[in-house]
């Protein structure tokens, strides 16, 4: 028997709770004349948090789905059909070759900070060596607007692996959440640039001794690419029980961005990037990516115990760590390269893990 735990503590809002939050974002005095407008649209919010609405727009799922019967969030099969049309991409031998570079610093001098990011000016140098190269396209995904960006988001992973990994939907479908305003979630971007890319190059500071809280953000919505049910309609959407016996019947853990190239640069002042530079190798090998070589995958230390005012000065000195950045995306350039044209093969590719997870 399959049993779903349950006993947490309940989190439903009142009316007047929610109408309370809700209505905080208007705080501005501008709203002020917009007051009977606010509460009829803070009336029709109620509703849809009321009565559950998390996909208001859907459609029957349709052949080709376990349950042609289900209904299908809109939005879920947008985010599908984008991911489809970037893995054709992908696989176009004559479409150019792409590299995907992530900025992971969420500062910019467009909001608190009013500075750039030394990870950002390194990017630059990646992003100026990948263009000048013939017969391929560089996508730039900087995370620091999450910070700087109005209403740019990425929402938490809520963890449907760690109940059963069919719960967890490639695309994730836990967003958009309409009736919890948790929408215009960023991933369904995301996730068809990552895979339309054949080379992923990570760029990012050290934070604590671990990522910047927006690549972690990232990172974990990527969960979904490792294993994750591309047919929603199999669990009937996040039926717990049902999602259970699918993965205790025999889970095959399908790896949607295996066989990708990748390197890796970070960066710190006193502590930790060598444990970050680690922590993200170790990501991306677990989901099937191929490190492009020893020269990318990089660890240094920029402004080693020196100011906090003085280390855009710092990287402007160290040039051997400007050449490592352009290192780290030679390397992936040229592994890029083996890789389509069919020299660059994973060992165990075809091989199947005894206990997949």
């Amino acid at each position: 028997m399959v049993e779903v735990r349950k006993g947490m503590p309940p989190v439903k809002l009142g009316e007047h709770e929610f109408k309370k939050r809700f209505l905080s974002r208007f705080i501005d005095p501008a709203f002020e004349p917009l007051k009977a407008e606010l509460d009829k649209i803070a009336d029709a919010a109620w509703d849809g948090y009321k009565n559950s609405r998390k996909a208001p727009h859907t459609v029957k799922a349709g052949p080709g789905f376990a349950d042609p019967d289900y209904d299908l969030s809109v939005e879920w099969l947008e985010a599908r059909n984008a991911v489809q049309a970037a893995q054709q991409r992908f696989e176009d031998k004559a479409a150019p070759s792409r590299i995907l570079l992530v900025n992971g610093s969420a500062r910019s001098e467009h909001t608190c900070p009013g500075e750039m990011s030394k990870s950002w000016r390194l990017v630059e140098l990646s992003e100026a060596l990948v263009k000048a190269e013939p017969g391929f396209e560089c996508d730039v995904l900087n995370l620091s607007v999450l910070a700087s960006e109005f209403n740019r988001v990425i929402y938490p992973c809520k963890s449907c692996v760690s109940t059963a990994m069919p719960l967890c939907h490639w695309p994730c479908s836990c967003y958009p959440n309409h009736s919890l305003q948790q929408n215009n979630d960023w991933m369904n971007e995301i996730y068809p640039r990552w895979v339309a890319a054949h080379g992923v190059i990570l760029i990012a500071p050290v934070n604590w001794y671990q990522a910047p809280s927006a690549m972690k953000l990232m990172i974990d919505r990527l969960v979904c690419a490792d294993g994750g049910n591309p047919d929603p309609s199999s669990t009937h959407g996040k039926d717990a029980k049902k999602a259970k016996e699918i993965e205790l019947a025999a889970w095959p853990y399908p790896r949607h961005l295996a066989g990708r190239v990748f390197g890796v640069f970070a960066h710190g002042d006193s502590a930790g990037a060598e444990t970050l530079r680690d922590s993200l190798h170790k990501w991306l090998t677990d989901m099937g990516l191929i490190p492009a070589g020893k020269l990318a995958t990089v660890d240094r230390f920029i402004c080693y115990l020196t100011p906090y005012a003085t280390s855009h000065d710092d990287l402007d000195k160290d040039v051997d760590t400007q050449e490592d950045m352009r290192n780290v995306a030679r390397t992936v350039v040229n592994a890029v390269k083996m890789l389509r044209a069919g020299k660059l093969r994973q060992p165990d590719g075809g091989l199947q893990e005894p206990r997949q997870k």
